[in-house]
């Protein structure tokens, strides 16, 4: 080696950790929540819980419960665009089918 080189003299060198780089850390995550109304059928709740959510019919039908007793639930947890993009597909295959089905965002 020449002289003026990096020399650990027999020592390991620890590798920076980049688990905790600021640089590199995870999205924030926002909950969709739908919220209950009087009008939007339980069959169109699970249909978009199992198809836009990819629910198993179990999980679909217990958040569709939890929505229609509690007055909202959580339909998935997911960065901020994917959270906008799927409540905004909610509302409007809602408003197609001729539902007021909405869906809000929230902090995670």
């Amino acid at each position: 080696m020449a002289e003026g080189q990096d020399r650990t003299g027999g020592a390991i060198k620890e590798r920076p950790d980049i688990r905790n780089d600021p640089k590199k850390q995870d999205p924030a995550l926002f909950k969709v929540v739908l919220l209950n109304d009087d009008y939007t059928t339980m069959d169109f709740v699970l249909h978009i819980l199992e198809t836009l959510f990819q629910k198993s019919p179990a999980e679909a039908y217990r958040i569709m419960m939890h929505v229609h007793q509690n007055g909202r639930g959580i339909a998935g947890v997911y960065p901020w665009e994917v959270a906008e993009t799927k409540a905004a597909t909610v509302r409007s295959l809602a408003a197609d089918a001729g539902f007021p089905l909405r869906a809000a965002i929230e902090d995670a």
